[in-house]
């Protein structure tokens, strides 16, 4: 049910939340225990990234309800083990009953995982190189309102995160596809203002020690 407020919705349970929350089970779970929280562990980003990928020209829904058996077709999006998988993987993957049919997309997170580890050896994880592009409070908007959100397709650093993954040889990085993934880790909150955990996640990021 909406609110006077735009953007936030009043769900069954009494809850105010982000509208785009409301239209599934997923998206609640999704929303209230996920979606903003500063995430560091390498596997973890590396799978946000290769899910962003898939979503790409879809509704983050349908990924969102393949994630467990893409997490399994995937070894658990252990970058260290896909990198190691030949070419002719990606003909396997593509015959998997959950596997989302593109062969660029899937053939991307191969590629990716090589790419990963390249990153390693330069950058020590990959949680310190990706949390380097976290935008500065200054850059954010003052007060986050759903008109504002709407905006916010992608930033800056973003989209400068998206050239040097690109210049590493990553693939499905773009910058609306990068923004997407650091609203999904925390590098951003894009809660709106009055959701209640918008300040639950600010508060966690008050106390971050970034890697």
């Amino acid at each position: 049910m909406a609110t006077r407020t735009p953007g936030l919705v009043l769900g069954d349970d009494g809850t105010t939340r982000c509208w785009w929350s409301a239209g599934s089970e997923e998206y609640r779970v999704y929303h209230d225990g996920e979606w903003g929280v500063p995430v560091f562990d390498d596997r973890r980003l590396f799978e946000k990234i290769s899910l962003e990928g898939f979503q790409a020209g879809l509704s983050w829904l349908i990924v969102l309800r393949k994630r467990p058996g893409l997490r399994k077709a995937f070894d658990g999006f252990d970058f260290k083990k896909l990198a190691r998988s030949p070419k002719s993987r990606v003909e396997s993957l593509l015959r998997a009953p959950v596997m989302i049919r593109n062969r660029a997309k899937v053939a991307s997170v191969l590629n990716n995982a090589r790419r990963a580890l390249e990153l390693i050896d330069e950058e020590g994880s990959l949680a310190r190189f990706l949390w380097r592009f976290e935008p500065a409070p200054a850059a954010r908007p003052r007060r986050l309102t759903q008109a504002a959100l709407r905006k916010l397709t992608t930033c800056p650093e973003a989209q400068a995160l998206s050239k040097e993954l690109k210049k590493r040889g990553w693939s499905f990085v773009g910058p609306t596809t990068l923004y997407a993934f650091m609203q999904g880790v925390g590098l951003v909150n894009d809660h709106l203002e009055g959701c209640p955990v918008r300040p639950r996640i600010e508060k966690t990021r008050r106390a971050l020690r970034r890697p």
